[in-house]
């Protein structure tokens, strides 16, 4: 069965092309520096090479006679085309620019200047080859580097492949490790064939056919047509006609050789590119905003939350006439930087964040590794076993600048508003430590009246007793003991009521952190992956005409 009317590939639309080619494009662009330049090159060429070839697609199907020196490819050419169109000379290298015959009434003008043939020849018209652009290209063993080179560019831009081979040179390693095993994905747009077969017995030539396409299969092109032909006696002209016409009919080799095209740059690609990607774990992520929220201070800040959490409550429950003493002691916030009331003066978080900065201390060496070794492990869990690019791209984007990220680590913890809330009991034990101490206030000045008056003999004053004891004594012994107790008992409550507060900043401040951290390093990790995720998924789908071809090596 001709793989060039039934092959895989034949049933190639032009929107599955446009498709395949567009998901291709759009793998590039995800993937950026991390594909294989030469494989990315290689895609961008072939992108270029859709975009042109079907801008001069109209009902054409260009196929090239390509072979080795001596193998009787332009004496074939001539003979498919009926005529000495192709110069055939004694002296090697012989054709040295391609020439093209062309069959049909469609100017293919356009299409040869895209292609860059000057040699034409009009064929005929009204007969099933109408519409081939048939070339033969210079030989691709030639001593002419010229003469190579310039077959090797056609060869990128034909849509059908006439391998021309002789019984000598049929199992030329240079012709099936150079070319032919390079087109693994295109046996649907070849034909491969014995030429110069009247030099051998028909015995001969079923051997010889038989040891090709064993070679052929070993080389991958599994599908393409072998025969046998000479231009001399005329043996397999006719069937070589026969196959050419019905690669031209409907014209959907062109469509299928770029599809073949894109399949193979994709293939080529999707082996640079993993098979999944790892999600980001939330052990390493919590280990991540631990070390940051170290180096940022967080530890020192809920520390002197407490501290300045104790000393308000000192303040505002301790014994009245010992409360002065709190003002000397130092606020542990505003030597920080972060006192609440300084962000009421300024009016806004966001303005506090412009315009000041905390007294936090600098991240010690030892803190500054901890979150280097944090994101390296974040790093390590998500790109790990990705390909090496992807892998030292992940890494990259985990470890950004040690300068940057103080900055956003202190804006984060400038930025966010501690706990200030002042508790109910403050004010009714407030109260009651005023009250007490009117009490003892009352008693002291009472006794201290009733010796003046007994030191001046004058009249005493009344008295009133609580039991065994005159109420002047209990007013001031009372006072000053309870006074006393109630103190002790507030700051019991201030340590519990402490820890509490610090525990919160501690919270709202990680909080903030975890922000900085998926800001700065978990959404670039992130970003990585999902630039690996649509390349991975663009380039399945630029080859989705064959199913696990990425990973068929």
């Amino acid at each position: 069965m001709n793989p060039l009317k039934l092959g895989r590939a034949s049933g190639v639309s032009a929107e599955d092309l446009q498709r395949h080619a567009a998901a291709l494009a759009a793998a590039l662009a995800a993937g950026a520096a991390q594909l294989d330049p030469v494989a990315a090159e290689r895609a961008r060429a072939v992108t270029a090479k859709v975009a042109g070839r079907t801008a001069h697609t109209g009902s054409h199907t260009v196929i090239a006679f390509a072979g080795a020196t001596g193998s009787g490819k332009s004496s074939l050419f001539n003979a498919v085309v009926g005529s000495d169109v192709a110069t055939i000379g004694a002296r090697r290298p012989t054709t040295s620019k391609p020439t093209a015959a062309i069959w049909g009434d469609d100017p293919a003008g356009p299409l040869l200047d895209w292609l860059e043939v000057d040699n034409r020849h009009q064929v005929g018209t009204g007969g099933s080859l109408d519409g081939l652009v048939l070339l033969d290209l210079p030989d691709f063993d030639s001593r002419e580097s010229a003469n190579r080179a310039e077959a090797e560019r056609m060869l990128e831009l034909v849509d059908v492949f006439v391998w021309v081979t002789d019984p000598q040179k049929y199992a030329d390693a240079r012709l099936h490790d150079d070319y032919v095993a390079a087109m693994t994905n295109y046996d649907a747009v070849t034909i491969v064939v014995l030429n110069q077969a009247d030099r051998l017995t028909p015995r001969q030539q079923q051997e010889c056919l038989a040891d090709l396409s064993r070679l052929l299969q070993r080389d991958g092109l599994t599908k393409a047509k072998v025969l046998a032909t000479s231009a001399r006696t005329g043996l397999g002209v006719g069937e070589l006609r026969e196959d050419l016409a019905q690669a031209v009919e409907g014209a959907r080799a062109a469509r299928t050789r770029l599809d073949a095209d894109v399949r193979s740059v994709a293939t080529a690609l999707r082996h640079g590119v993993g098979d999944s990607e790892p999600e980001l774990k939330g052990a390493n992520t919590k280990e991540l905003v631990t070390a940051l929220a170290r180096a940022a201070g967080v530890p020192t800040v809920a520390e002197a939350v407490r501290r300045d959490y104790q000393r308000q409550a000192v303040a505002a429950t301790g014994w009245p006439f010992t409360r002065w003493v709190s003002a000397l002691r130092p606020d542990p916030l505003k030597r920080l930087r972060l006192d609440p009331m300084e962000e009421k003066a300024l009016g806004s978080r966001e303005v506090r964040r412009s315009v000041t900065r905390s007294s936090i201390p600098e991240a010690t060496p030892a803190a500054q590794a901890a979150v280097e070794l944090a994101a390296r492990r974040l790093a390590q869990s998500a790109g790990g076993d990705l390909p090496q690019p992807w892998a030292e791209a992940v890494a990259l984007a985990a470890l950004p600048s040690a300068a940057g990220r103080a900055d956003d680590l202190d804006e984060a913890v400038v930025g966010t508003r501690l706990p200030g809330r002042r508790p109910m009991w403050w004010s009714v034990l407030g109260i009651l430590q005023l009250l007490l101490a009117l009490a003892t206030v009352a008693g002291l000045v009472w006794l201290a009246a009733i010796f003046v008056v007994g030191w001046f003999q004058l009249p005493e004053l009344p008295t009133v007793h609580v039991g065994p004891f005159a109420l002047p004594f209990v007013l001031l012994a009372g006072g000053l003991a309870l006074g006393w107790f109630l103190a002790l008992i507030s700051r019991w409550f201030a340590s519990v009521g402490a820890r509490r507060r610090s525990a919160s900043a501690r919270r709202k401040l990680d909080d903030a952190i975890a922000t900085v951290a998926d800001r700065s390093i978990v959404q670039p990790v992130a970003a990585v992956l999902a630039r690996h995720r649509e390349t991975r998924i663009q380039l399945d789908a630029a080859g989705a005409t064959m199913p696990g071809a990425a990973r068929r090596r």
